[in-house]
C-alpha cells in the first residue's frame, strides 16, 4: 500500500531558525499517529508545511502520490488534506451551522447552498452539536468549540486529518468524550495526525509515535518503544515518567 503522506527531507528555516530540519516521514492509509515533542519543536509548523501555511524550504511534500509541496490552503483542503487549529476561532457571530457550511464549500466537489448546509448538519450531527446549528459559535463552551473544529474539519471529506492539540484545557471527562469522538472518526477511515501534549492520550490512541526535537525527527515506532527510547525520555518524558509507564 502507497503512503497517503510523504515527507521527504523537509525543512523549514525563518531566516536563520531552522524550525524544521530534514524530517523524513511516511504515513500509511488509516494510521493513526501522534506528533509529540517539547514546546518550540517544531510540531505546529511541520503541519503548517504539511498544509500549504509555510512553503517547505527544502524538501518534498507528497499526498496520495501527488507532489504537493507548494500548494496553498485552500487546495489542501479541496484536496481532502484538512486540519485543525490549537487556537480555536470560530466566526463568533455566524451561527454553528453556517461555521460548518463554510468549510464544506472547501471540499472537492462539494455544492452549495442547501447541499453544503446538508454536509454541515451532518457532522454537526456526527460529534453531537446538532442542537447548537441555530447557536451563534460565541455561545459555546470551550470542548464545544473544539468540537466545532472537528465538524468543521470532517465537513471538507479528508482522507488526512490533522489535529493539533484538539484535548487543550479540556476536562478529564471532555477528554475521554474526545478520544471516543477521534477513535469513531478514523473508524471511517480517515487517516490522523494528531499533534498532543498529553501522553495518556497518543498512547492509549495511536498505533505509531514520531518524536520531533529541535526540528528534527529523533524516533518513530510504536507507543510501548517510544517510552522506551532514551532519546525520548531526554528530551521529553523525563526519566520519571518513563519507569512509571514501565510498571
Amino acid at each position: 500500500m502507497s503512503p497517503i503522506l510523504e515527507l521527504a527531507g523537509v525543512s523549514r528555516h525563518f531566516g536563520g531558525l531552522k524550525a524544521v530540519a530534514n524530517v523524513e516521514l511516511a504515513v500509511q492509509p488509516g494510521e493513526v499517529i501522534g506528533l509529540i515533542g517539547p514546546n518550540g519543536a517544531g510540531k505546529t509548523t511541520l503541519v503548517n508545511v504539511i498544509t500549504g501555511v509555510h512553503p517547505a524550504t527544502s524538501g518534498t511534500v507528497r499526498f496520495a502520490g501527488e507532489d504537493v509541496t507548494r500548494q496553498k490552503p485552500w487546495q489542501a483542503a479541496r484536496r481532502g488534506l484538512a486540519r485543525t487549529f490549537q487556537i480555536v476561532q470560530p466566526f463568533p457571530e455566524m451561527t454553528v451551522l453556517e461555521n460548518v457550511t463554510a468549510a464544506a464549500l472547501f471540499a472537492a466537489g462539494a455544492g452549495y447552498g442547501a447541499a453544503a448546509e446538508a454536509v454541515a448538519l451532518e457532522q454537526l450531527r456526527f460529534v453531537g452539536l446538532a442542537e447548537m446549528a441555530g447557536k451563534p459559535a460565541s455561545a459555546l463552551t470551550l470542548a464545544m468549540r473544539k468540537r466545532l473544529e472537528l465538524a468543521k474539519g470532517l465537513a471538507m471529506r479528508p482522507k488526512l486529518l490533522l489535529l493539533d492539540e484538539v484535548n487543550a484545557g479540556l476536562n478529564a471527562t471532555e477528554i475521554d468524550q474526545a478520544l471516543a469522538l477521534i477513535r469513531a472518526i478514523a473508524a471511517r477511515g480517515v487517516t490522523i495526525l494528531i499533534i498532543e501534549h498529553l501522553m495518556k492520550v497518543v498512547l492509549n490512541l495511536c498505533s505509531r509515535i514520531v518524536v520531533l526535537h529541535h526540528g528534527e525527527l529523533i524516533a518513530s515506532g510504536t507507543p510501548q518503544s517510544i517510552v522506551r527510547d532514551p532519546r525520548v525520555v531526554q528530551a521529553y518524558l523525563g526519566r520519571r515518567y518513563a519507569d512509571a509507564a514501565h510498571q
